[in-house]
């Protein structure tokens, strides 16, 4: 009698110790995964936070608006740059035709972190002290272009130079469905007719 009595304690005893180990060992895979999500949550906010996607639409006063654009102001076009995700094949509405001289540029942000190289675009008139003619590759200049976190200041040198028609440009990426407006910049060759 005595040991049907402890079997019989015995077996609730199990069951709830069995039961403690599954929900702490559940509740441990649920920690585990909501942790993984935060630092999946905040790489994606890191990169996002890298690239002003979206303008202001604000320019430097000295542009010259190209008055004979491949792309009129209003007209769509398929990009077929891949500056970012989302971004080729994508149809951007054309906001802005300038006749300038486009570099690409290499520089460490001023926020810290890695140095960032052959960044495409920044125009001529986004280049401090630039003077009238283009700048030639290997000059080292100070950018006031705020497309990136930690551009806008900081010293950069000019990888190449391309006398062309840039383009303010809004469209919607193809990968995350984000609205961009105000993006600055792409060049005529990045477009094709839609």
């Amino acid at each position: 009698m005595k040991n049907t009595y402890r079997k019989i304690l015995l077996v609730p005893t199990l069951v709830l110790a069995l039961t403690a180990c599954s929900d702490s060992s559940s509740e441990k895979d649920e920690m585990d995964d909501m942790n993984q999500e935060n630092m999946d949550m905040e790489s994606g906010s890191e990169e996002n936070m890298d690239m002003n996607h979206s303008g202001s639409g604000k320019v430097p006063e000295n542009l010259k608006v190209e008055e004979n654009p491949t792309f009129e102001v209003g007209s769509q076009a398929i990009i077929e740059a891949d500056h970012m995700e989302g971004m080729k094949g994508a149809e951007a509405t054309i906001v802005l035709a300038v006749d300038t001289t486009a570099y690409t540029v290499s520089y460490t942000p001023t926020t810290g972190g890695e140095k960032v190289t052959n960044h495409k675009w920044v125009i001529h008139e986004e280049v401090e002290d630039s003077g009238d003619e283009p700048l030639e590759a290997g000059t080292e200049v100070i950018l006031n272009a705020d497309h990136m976190d930690g551009m806008d200041g900081t010293k950069a040198d000019i990888d190449s130079a391309e006398q062309t028609t840039v383009y303010m440009i809004d469209y919607t990426s193809t990968t995350s469905g984000e609205e961009v407006t105000n993006h600055k910049w792409v060049t005529e060759s990045e477009l094709s007719a839609k």
